[in-house]
């Protein structure tokens, strides 16, 4: 049985052993580096699908393949169908507050964004929708959209929209809100 004293030198002897094999710098560079790591993962993009619901999703109408490609109409700014929403994975802004140019009060632009070429069936142009992320606020959870038009996978950021670009955002407002969707030029 190891009494105080067993148990005091078995201690020592461990605690010599180790000190003798390792260095206080090496111990510092180690956890350095482990809590460099940790402070970075809030700059990493996070999936959005875990915010936006498939089943609150934009769902075809009655009587077509579900399938089908995007229809654009250009009627209803706050329908998932409209023209611009052809690659929106979020919340549209106008239904919250904003406007498809511009935030809703109390949110700020992310400085992030993706973009998407989208068809206007009013002119039968296609223009690049710069979709750009609201954050500062909840999730609205209004007009929730999913829609997929020329969406790339996420090693492609400028064209995957599953990312939350709030990253990016002033004031380290990263919590996602809604999206805006202007018009950044016309696609050729």
């Amino acid at each position: 049985m190891l009494g105080n004293f067993g148990f005091d030198t078995l201690v020592e002897k461990m605690s010599r052993r180790v000190a003798g094999r390792t260095s206080r710098r090496g111990a510092l560079g180690r956890l350095g580096t482990v809590l460099a790591g940790v402070a970075l993962v809030p700059l990493l993009p996070v999936d959005r699908r875990g915010r936006v619901s498939r089943a609150n999703a934009a769902t075809p109408a009655a009587g077509t393949d579900p399938r089908a490609k995007f229809v654009p109409q250009d009627t209803d700014i706050q329908s998932c169908d409209y023209w611009r929403h052809c690659s929106i994975d979020g919340n549209i802004c106008d239904c919250s507050g904003g406007s498809l140019t511009n935030c809703p009060p109390g949110t700020k632009l992310a400085s992030a964004s993706w973009v998407a070429s989208c068809y206007n069936p009013t002119d039968g142009q296609s223009y690049l929708i710069a979709y750009r992320d609201c954050c500062g606020q909840n999730v609205s959870g209004r007009c929730a959209c999913l829609n997929t038009e020329g969406e790339l996978p996420v090693y492609r950021p400028e064209f995957a929209n599953d990312i939350i670009w709030c990253f990016g955002a002033e004031d380290d407002a990263m919590t996602y809100h809604c999206t805006i969707s202007p018009i950044v030029g016309k696609a050729s």
